[in-house]
């Protein structure tokens, strides 16, 4: 009997009822022959059954970190207020407008009906559920406090997608108006300046010298252009293939990326947001702490915190006192070891870590807002320089014959 759940699918069926209309939907089972007869036995004569593929990003919106973190505050919801776990998989499933997540969640309901934990279900789809996820959602199990581990979870995730949006929103803003900009400059190049060049070659006097150059520029554009576009893309595409190749480039990435001007500080502060807030609830929910700076060397995006991360391990493994190692490391502000040595005597180093990772959070934010604010008039004089200057080009020969007259 337990072989047989541990098969249970998904079929689709087209049928018609004891009226004659035609109907159609989706049930589990375990044989296509068994379905007909569970349909039959409700009055419904099949015509069609087959088995459902579940495939996640061939079709419909694709699955998104946020997916996941509302998957995780439903489930929380739901389980806290006393709804079966398989119910609950079915709730959530139903009210998904992602045809792929909905997928995703049947088949872990489906895993979970069938015998297997719910966090052994998770592993299966490694692509959607990390490491941390699942040994969460396992010691969440195995301490009978799911519930509690999965509204962890949620806020987690919640938290963490927020802070990556953040830092996305400065990131997106100036290169979107640079783009625009390079566009709009591309096309006054290729289209305007050359109705304006014919103008000119009628005036049979000498160009000014900025006109000379941005006529030359035109030129070279209208000839260039394709070429030019093609090799961009070929060098964009070139960085990203050695970056995926190489982790000795990666790693220079990482670190280069910690020191420019604004952006480095912003990101170095989500970095340790994010070091904070995994060690909180992966601490919290009762992970052994070097188990737990095992999660969050995994979850910390950016390999300078990465390693900074395994040297604390190695140092808490032999004794030493999370503070102590986090001070040797020298990449910790003092306001975090500060708070740290106080959860560490007090007996509440997780609450200690979750204002941390508040305090640093709310820090992106206004940081980003600040950006935002300073960027917005820097674009604007690019822009001005940009299109200002090509049309200042244009008119400065008719304002000289105009003058000449």
């Amino acid at each position: 009997m337990a072989e047989q759940a541990a098969k249970s699918s998904t079929f689709l069926w087209e049928g018609k009822d004891k009226q004659g209309r035609r109907t159609k939907g989706e049930t589990t089972g375990t044989t296509p022959a068994l379905v007909k007869a569970e349909l039959r036995k409700q009055g419904i004569n099949p015509t069609k059954v087959r088995k459902k593929g579940v495939s996640f990003g061939s079709g419909g919106k694709k699955i998104t970190p946020m997916d996941i973190a509302i998957f995780s505050r439903q489930m929380a919801t739901m389980m806290k207020a006393g709804v079966p776990l398989i119910q609950a998989f079915e709730i959530n499933a139903d009210g998904s407008d992602n045809p792929n997540m909905k997928n995703l969640i049947n088949d872990i309901k489906n895993g979970v009906a069938g015998g297997s934990s719910f966090a052994d279900s998770l592993r299966k789809r490694p692509e959607f559920f990390d490491d941390l996820y699942c040994n969460l959602v396992d010691s969440g199990e195995q301490s009978g406090a799911l519930e509690t581990l999965l509204d962890r979870i949620a806020t987690y995730k919640e938290k963490t997608e927020q802070l990556k949006a953040k830092i996305k929103k400065a990131m997106k803003y100036p290169i979107a108006v640079i783009c625009v900009a390079l566009v709009v400059t591309a096309i006054l190049l290729i289209k305007v300046v050359p109705q304006f060049e014919d103008v000119f070659k009628s005036f049979g006097a000498e160009l000014p010298a900025f006109t000379q150059m941005v006529v030359g520029l035109s030129e070279w554009v209208q000839e260039w252009w394709l070429i030019g576009l093609a090799g961009g893309a070929a060098i964009f595409w070139a960085i990203g293939a050695a970056l995926k190749r190489s982790k000795a480039l990666r790693d220079s990435r990482d670190r280069a990326i910690l020191k420019l001007p604004i952006v480095g500080d912003i990101l170095y502060k989500a970095a340790v947001a994010r070091f904070s807030r995994t060690l909180a609830t992966t601490f919290a929910a009762g992970v052994p702490l070097v188990d737990a700076l095992d999660s969050v060397a995994g979850a910390a995006g950016n390999v300078v915190f990465f390693d900074a991360t395994n040297r604390i391990k190695e140092d808490v493994s032999t004794g030493q006192q999370l503070q102590f190692a986090m001070k040797s490391s020298g990449l910790f502000p003092p306001l975090a070891t500060s708070m740290v040595s106080i959860g560490e005597e007090s007996g509440a180093l997780d609450e200690m870590l979750e204002k941390v990772a508040g305090y640093f959070e709310e820090e992106v934010d206004n940081a980003v807002d600040g950006l935002t604010s300073l960027m917005e008039p820097l674009i604007m004089s690019v822009l001005g320089v940009l299109v200002g200057g090509l049309v200042v080009a244009m008119y400065l020969p008719i304002f000289q014959l105009g003058a000449a007259v």
